[in-house]
């Protein structure tokens, strides 16, 4: 079956890219400019916030990976179905745990009912934060060794990109139709524990800076519009999901078990370079 990747330049749409060439799935990636992509994926130019720009592209395929959050969704499914795909498989969010009425939840719920409304088979992955979220303290190291975490306290355990990929691929060849799977790494660190794998990867003495909730308020505020602050601080500081937990999901639907920060730091130490 031929699959299409929509966010196919992203961390999740990327991952998802390089499991289907291992296993040597054809793939269709919708990207909007030209890149380099695995062997055995087709290129797709178009914009996912505008059905009309690759309607033609879903001619043939037969699961798509979709990311949440993207304007004129019902037109896109409407045109999935006429052109008879039969799968999709949701990019959810581990925010769909609490209440769906903030600024983050609201999106991803709204994407899972309109994929419910629309007549396809599915499969929603809710994970946890990405490991690859640690690219956001690339700029701290370009000035130094000291990291600022925020929520220094609160141990989250993050998921390997590929994982989800991997995750994607099953359910997107039929597994897990009309389930929700949420998605873990293998062992819950605080940002402090993260930061220090990080060092021991790329070869650095990096210190960790623990930021109080006022200096993290502050920060997230200045860099995200204020729904999507709040419900970030409600996440982490308020306790309300759940991303310490651990679960088998990854290793029960892949065969493999979930990689560990530690592979991911050594995968990904030059861009930290």
């Amino acid at each position: 079956m031929t699959i299409l990747i929509t966010g196919a330049s992203g961390n999740a749409g990327g991952a998802v890219l390089q499991s289907l060439a291992e296993q040597g799935i054809p793939g269709r990636a919708l990207i909007r400019s030209e890149r380099e992509l695995p062997a055995g994926i087709e290129p797709v130019y178009g914009d996912l916030n505008r059905p009309d720009t690759f309607a033609d592209a879903l001619t043939g395929v037969k699961g798509i990976f979709l990311l949440s959050g993207y304007d004129r969704l019902e037109e896109m499914l409407r045109n999935a179905v006429r052109a008879g795909v039969r799968k999709v498989v949701v990019l959810s969010s581990s925010s769909l745990d609490g209440e769906v009425t903030n600024a983050v939840a609201a999106y991803h719920h709204a994407t899972e009912e309109a994929v419910r409304a629309a007549g396809l088979e599915w499969t929603f992955l809710r994970p946890n934060s990405f490991m690859s979220n640690t690219l956001r303290w690339r700029d701290q190291l370009a000035a130094g060794d000291e990291v600022r975490v925020q929520f220094p306290d609160v141990p989250v355990s993050t998921i390997h990109p590929r994982d989800i990929g991997d995750v994607a691929v099953r359910a997107l060849q039929g597994a897990h139709d009309g389930e929700v799977l949420r998605l873990t790494g293998p062992v819950a660190l605080t940002p402090v524990e993260q930061v220090a794998i990080l060092a021991e990867a790329i070869g650095r003495p990096l210190t960790a800076y623990p930021m109080s909730r006022a200096e993290t308020h502050e920060a997230l505020h200045d860099s995200m519009p204020e729904p999507y602050a709040q419900a970030i601080e409600s996440f982490f500081g308020d306790g309300t999901i759940d991303e310490t937990t651990v679960n088998t999901t990854v290793s029960d639907v892949t065969g493999h078990p979930a990689r560990t920060l530690q592979a991911w730091a050594k995968e990904n130490a030059a861009f930290f370079v």
